[in-house]
């Protein structure tokens, strides 16, 4: 049977300034991500080598750099360009990206507002 070990980052937090709303996009707030890539790390198990998997501290790094870039409109879109950035390493097969707003301004009280998106190689 050929299983898919997988990698997970929970909680990596970042500001930013995306959002719909106007005062979203001038003051800006924190986001939360957690990021799960798929792949096999046999190789890197059997090795100790760390190029033979993914440096999940490198893609902590390159996460927290989109979640702080470019503005967007929606967590829609952020939540799109982490899991690009995810399977940009050719060894990831399958990512998922969950994009916490916690500040999310929607009128009412809510302790979080998320999307979590899937993607993989076809």
């Amino acid at each position: 049977m050929n299983f898919m070990d997988r990698i997970s980052l929970t909680g990596l937090r970042g500001y930013g300034y995306h959002g719909v709303l106007p005062a979203e996009r001038q003051q800006g707030q924190e986001f939360v991500v957690d990021a799960v890539v798929w792949l096999d790390t046999s190789e890197a198990g059997a090795t100790d080598d760390l190029s033979r998997t993914v440096d999940y501290g490198e893609l902590a790094g390159r996460l927290a750099g989109i979640m702080s870039g470019e503005p967007v409109a929606l967590i829609e879109t952020l939540a799109q360009r982490l899991a690009a950035e995810c399977l940009a390493d050719a060894r990831v097969l399958h990512a998922e990206v969950t994009v916490h707003k916690p500040d999310a301004p929607v009128g009412v009280p809510v302790r979080d507002v998320s999307v979590t998106i899937r993607r993989g190689r076809t």
